[in-house]
């Protein structure tokens, strides 16, 4: 396929401390759709704003944003930049709020912050080790291909680059206003079993977002790319689809 001058760039945009192997069951199926793909890379950058930055430098041209968990607060900060690039938008296991006031915020902060300290003075390996037991469906805890395969990612990031992240992720700005003014076909999709970013938290995206539809992925917790990787793919390919007709 030649790549003409208009044709939008695809950009996969990974979450908290993932890398290219969250996105490893979608990429045959998206690579033969499009001309230009590329992953992003957040390495230490502690801001979303500055993750956003970092794309829009990297990348010229019309854009389609697929991201998952923080990668979809990331890809809402790139449409708040450049709202007018945006081709089609993919918003996975992911949320549009700050963090919250009161105890609900605190809690949240301070589980992250746990998870911070486990990290820097344990490893990041014993600390995925926690996280992922409430990140997947619970029935797929005894599936050790699953299992290791994210902790593997995980532990292929430092101490340090889980800092930068965790202090992107507490110091999150809010994109509820954005929501209403986003003008391009957007995907919403989410483990039906996502206990971190749940199903009502992407329903009310759907209710703000004007050309969005809203997929929920059966027997599925937050890594719903690696949980489920065909059905993501499929869903990613219709999206595609629609943002390319």
């Amino acid at each position: 396929m030649n790549a003409g001058a208009n044709e939008p760039t695809l950009v996969l945009i990974p979450g908290l401390m993932c890398d290219q192997a969250v996105w490893s069951g979608q990429l045959h199926a998206l690579s033969g759709r499009v001309s230009r793909l590329r992953i992003a890379e957040h390495g230490y950058a502690d801001s979303l704003p500055q993750m956003a930055s970092s794309v829009l430098a990297d990348t010229g041209g019309p854009l389609l944003l697929a991201g998952h968990s923080m990668g979809g607060r990331v890809a809402l900060e790139i449409a708040r930049r450049a709202g007018e690039r945006l081709r089609g938008l993919a918003l996975l296991d992911t949320g549009f709020r700050a963090v919250a006031a009161g105890e609900a915020g605190t809690q949240e902060i301070q589980g992250r912050r746990r998870l911070l300290d486990q990290a820097q003075r344990e490893g990041v390996r014993s600390m995925a080790a926690i996280w992922v037991r409430g990140m997947v469906h619970p029935d797929r805890l005894s599936d050790s291909t699953l299992i290791d395969a994210i902790i593997d990612m995980f532990a292929r990031r430092s101490a340090a680059h889980f800092a930068a992240q965790v202090k992107a992720l507490i110091e999150r700005p809010d994109a509820a206003t954005l929501l209403p003014q986003l003008r391009c076909p957007t995907l919403l999709l989410c483990g039906q079993q996502d206990g971190a970013s749940p199903p009502a938290q992407h329903q009310e995206m759907a209710a703000l977002i004007p050309d969005s539809r809203l997929l929920l992925v059966p027997d599925c917790g937050h890594m719903s790319p690696m949980e489920r990787p065909a059905a993501v793919a499929a869903a990613l390919g219709e999206w595609l689809e629609r943002c390319l007709a």
